[in-house]
């Protein structure tokens, strides 16, 4: 068997991967373009690891049978060559977990007790006590509203709970409770025993409705663009506030700002956009109540360790011939 890496690995992370496939070939080399990736997997292979997909599976990669994903979402492989391949294709899903759950809640945070204020009056010069004092609040009691509860959704909740917040949560299929991807001991919610309510996918409104804060974890598939539309967004209390880590298609942007402009909601914290880079002339840098970063709510320092310990335990899984954990699924989308 052969394994081909785009991107170059430690020596650590070699015997991760060789550990889990003790017979097998690996190459790895970093590779920062579409043609670096086509080159590399040009005298063929069984398994790859990638963020980037080939782009010539038909005359090359011979012989490939499964990509591992170093991302958690798919949408950008699926809309490409694989899109009419029988290749397994497999997410990054739950690596992400603990990065993203802690800076939601951490967004969540510096909104309640105006960090976002009390850091531009710092640039400022500014004692902004009396600007910020009758609007600090707390957490605890709050309920916490999750629209996706996969893998970043369920530690999001467990870490919304530690505070003593009240979760609820918004799942496709909510009778599914239980986590089937890649979830390590003590991470998240993989029995679904978090939320005190559930909510189906045709019942966003009504779970904003209740909600104080909100999580949106969704995938951008043709089902979640403009998931939480301009209806979901009028449904909202008016104090709530919204943080989006999925992907900026999710929310109707337009819509959020017309929202925030009004006053109607209380605040949104923004990781992802419809464009990016966020455009300078986009009304968001400009609203007080937003807290904007470029997108890295996922990155953190060892996300490769981490990703390569995935890849191993699906090694394992694919050597076997058992079923591989984050298997995507083409017709969802994720």
């Amino acid at each position: 068997m052969k394994i081909v890496s785009t991107l170059a690995l430690t020596d650590a992370q070699r015997a991760v991967v060789k550990a889990a496939a003790p017979s097998a070939e690996l190459i790895d080399k970093q590779c920062r373009t579409p043609e670096e990736v086509d080159e590399l997997g040009k005298d063929g292979c069984d398994v790859m690891l990638t963020f980037r997909i080939p782009t010539n599976l038909a005359t090359g990669a011979r012989g490939l049978k499964w990509i591992q994903l170093l991302s958690a979402g798919a949408d950008h492989a699926l809309n490409g060559p694989l899109s009419s391949s029988s290749i397994q294709l497999t997410t990054a899903s739950g690596i992400h977990a603990t990065s993203i759950g802690e800076y939601t809640i951490a967004s969540m945070l510096a909104w309640s007790h105006r960090l976002h204020i009390v850091i531009r009056a710092q640039q400022r010069h500014e004692w902004a006590r009396r600007a910020v004092v009758n609007s600090l609040d707390v957490m605890r009691g709050k309920r916490l509203g999750i629209v996706g509860y996969g893998s970043i959704g369920r530690e999001t909740a467990r870490l919304g709970a530690a505070l003593g917040m009240r979760v609820v949560a918004l799942k496709r299929n909510p009778n599914e409770r239980r986590d089937t991807g890649w979830c390590p001991p003590g991470l998240g919610d993989p029995e679904g025993r978090i939320p005190e309510r559930w909510f189906g996918g045709d019942q966003c409104a009504e779970m904003l409705r209740e909600s104080d804060y909100i999580s949106v974890t969704l995938p951008n598939t043709p089902l979640t663009v403009k998931f939480v539309g301009a209806e979901e967004i009028a449904a909202m209390k008016p104090g709530a506030y919204i943080v989006n880590i999925g992907r900026g298609a999710v929310i109707d942007e337009q819509a959020l700002i017309a929202a925030l402009k009004a006053g109607k909601i209380g605040g949104a914290g923004l990781d992802v956009f419809e464009r990016e880079p966020l455009p300078a002339e986009s009304a968001l840098w400009d609203i007080e109540e937003v807290i904007i970063s470029p997108h890295v709510s996922g990155d953190f320092r060892a996300y490769l360790d981490l990703a390569c310990e995935l890849f191993a335990e699906n090694l394992r899984r694919f050597v076997s011939e058992r079923p591989l954990l984050n298997l995507v699924d083409p017709k969802l989308g994720y």
